[in-house]
């Protein structure tokens, strides 16, 4: 009798489980709120140098009159944006519409400078941005992907923070502090009076945000059989796109930066007060020696469920027995270094690393830049944002019946060829090129869906949390490192996209040496994994995979 055989006894997938996953569902619907804010908060509006001192006050003048006789003209045709006239060229207004080559000659020759008195603002589109209200243009257009920068960095460094000490004081507690330190370091960002301040609270938003994802997948994973994994997994990933498309439509009503960041946060007060009911993972529980907690869940799920009698039939004797062998393979502690101790776990957590890394710089890499597609961003965002939903349904259909590495390894090599595709094709043909990275993004986030399930399932319970940490930090890695790419293109355009096509097929192949976890119950100690790594299968293993046969055999006879 294992683990699966306790929650089977008390309801593996009843009312409990439902509304249990529902509650750590819904937060995950603001989380790409968080992570693709920069889209809106940071769009970059039309610019160009305000106007001379003794212009501003003028009210003779037209602002055209004033643009016109301040600002030179682009080789596009359109004002320039960071530089202006050393003082104003009056014989542009005095001959305004004049097609004399004399005249026009005058102004080429005239001296510029830079916006000493600063910049004006088209703020037709959004009424306000960090841009407009720190002037990130110009000099200093370089900060805006360091913000970005800056977040990821926070998700990264809560990656490695929330991971660990999940595992060690538990992945309830952790994510109730997540929850709290989620809205207010937003509800902090959104009044934040200087760059700086703004920064260092998006940085520990993201720490949250590492807290919030590790945790809430966990207590999922671990509340669940392994039958409907795939499943819960799959509409898990579904709330996150339908957060892509809540964060259209909330940007698109609330113009201001700084109410769309206090909007996008509020949820996450609403998260804290409900996590005090969230129970903890009795695995974990009987892992760390408490066993007497364990069974107090497990009794309150079995009454959630209906179960009363069977649940009280649980004791913790039975707890102990059910689980003697994981409990004593395991140690009083574990650290990240377990994670690279023995053979199959070296190598599966390298190989996730690759993974992870390469799937969230693709995919950051085409997300975080809206603006460079030519259509207006509320509309391209929800396009990105809908384009994940047939991707995750066929991801969800292969994951099931072709199984999780092919998948992972075929996700990635089509995102990579897509997106070097897109090089071929002509600047021009603005539509072609969409498709194309639509098509991408897709891919990588069927990519992120499959991640997630893939690692829990790989990973045993004494050091999931601590495992998707780290390999969390891998992919918060490729998305700091994804905006800087961008700069690239300012000396050879072409360079970041080869960049971020190349990386995800490369990581195709490391993908394809992970082992495979269709139908495999979940390993609690590190002697599992190295027992499936060798090709050894434990008892219980056998046992839920025949259970998982016969059900299929059954089925399969009652549909034919």
């Amino acid at each position: 009798m294992g683990f699966a055989d306790l929650l089977e006894q008390v309801g593996s997938t009843g009312r409990f489980q439902v509304v249990h996953t529902t509650l750590l569902c819904l937060p995950i619907l603001m989380m790409a709120s968080q992570n693709i804010l920069q889209n809106f908060v940071a769009a970059v509006p039309p610019h160009f140098c305000s106007a001379h001192t003794n212009l501003s006050a003028s009210t003779r003048m037209s602002a055209a009159e004033k643009l016109h006789i301040t600002v030179p003209i682009d080789a596009n045709g359109s004002p320039e944006k960071c530089r202006r006239y050393e003082s104003p060229q009056w014989h542009l207004l005095a001959n305004n519409g004049s097609t004399n080559p004399e005249v026009w000659e005058d102004s080429e020759q005239a001296a510029l400078r830079g916006c000493d008195d600063g910049w004006t603002y088209d703020e037709r589109e959004r009424s306000s941005s960090i841009i407009s209200e720190w002037h990130l243009v110009c000099s200093l257009r370089s900060l805006k992907s360091m913000g970005q920068t800056v977040y990821m960095g926070g998700v990264l460094v809560g990656a490695g923070v929330f991971g660990a000490l999940a595992d060690r004081f538990g992945r309830r507690v952790l994510l109730t502090m997540s929850y709290l330190l989620m809205a207010v370091s937003g509800t902090c960002a959104a009044f934040s009076p200087t760059f700086s301040l703004f920064c260092l609270f998006r940085f520990m938003c993201g720490m949250a945000l590492s807290g919030v994802v590790l945790n809430s997948f966990s207590l999922i994973v671990e509340w669940i059989p392994t039958r409907v994994r795939t499943v819960i997994g799959t509409g898990t990933g579904y709330c996150y796109t339908m957060g892509q498309l809540i964060l259209a439509l909330v940007a698109y009503f609330i113009r201001d930066w700084r109410w769309l960041t206090f909007a996008v946060s509020l949820p996450f007060y609403v998260a804290f007060l409900y996590s005090w009911w969230l129970l903890e993972s009795s695995r974990w529980l009987v892992l760390k020696n408490k066993p007497e907690q364990a069974v107090e869940n497990l009794r309150l799920v079995a009454r959630y469920n209906g179960r009363r009698a069977d649940g009280e039939r649980i004791d913790v004797e039975m707890v102990k027995s059910s689980m003697k062998k994981e409990m004593s393979g395991c140690k009083s502690s574990y650290t990240t270094l377990d994670l690279f101790r023995t053979p199959t776990m070296r190598k599966m957590t390298l190989c996730l690393c690759a993974v992870w890394f390469s799937t969230s710089f693709a995919y950051y890499g085409l997300s975080m830049d809206l603006q460079k597609f030519g259509v207006d961003i509320y509309l391209i965002q929800v396009i990105f944002g809908a384009a994940d939903i047939p991707a995750k349904v066929i991801i969800n259909i292969t994951m099931s019946y072709c199984g999780r590495r092919l998948s992972q390894c075929g996700g990635l090599v089509l995102a990579g060829i897509t997106i070097l595709s897109n090089l071929l094709v002509p600047y021009d043909k603005q539509m072609l090129r969409t498709c194309l990275a639509v098509l991408g993004k897709g891919c990588l986030a069927a990519s992120f869906n499959c991640c997630y399930l893939y690692s829990g399932e790989l990973y045993p319970t004494i050091l999931r949390q601590s495992g998707l940490g780290w390999v969390s930090m891998m992919a918060r890695l490729g998305a700091m490192v994804a905006p800087l790419v961008l700069l690239l293109g300012e000396y050879v355009t072409w360079l970041p996209g080869l960049i971020y096509g190349l990386v995800p097929v490369l990581s195709g192949v490391a993908a394809f040496l992970l082992p495979e976890t269709l139908n495999i119950p979940l390993p609690d100690t590190i002697q599992d994994v190295e027992d499936r790594g060798t090709g050894r299968i434990s008892k219980t293993e056998k046992k839920e995979a025949i259970f998982l046969q016969d059900n299929a055999d059954n089925l399969l006879k009652q549909t034919s």
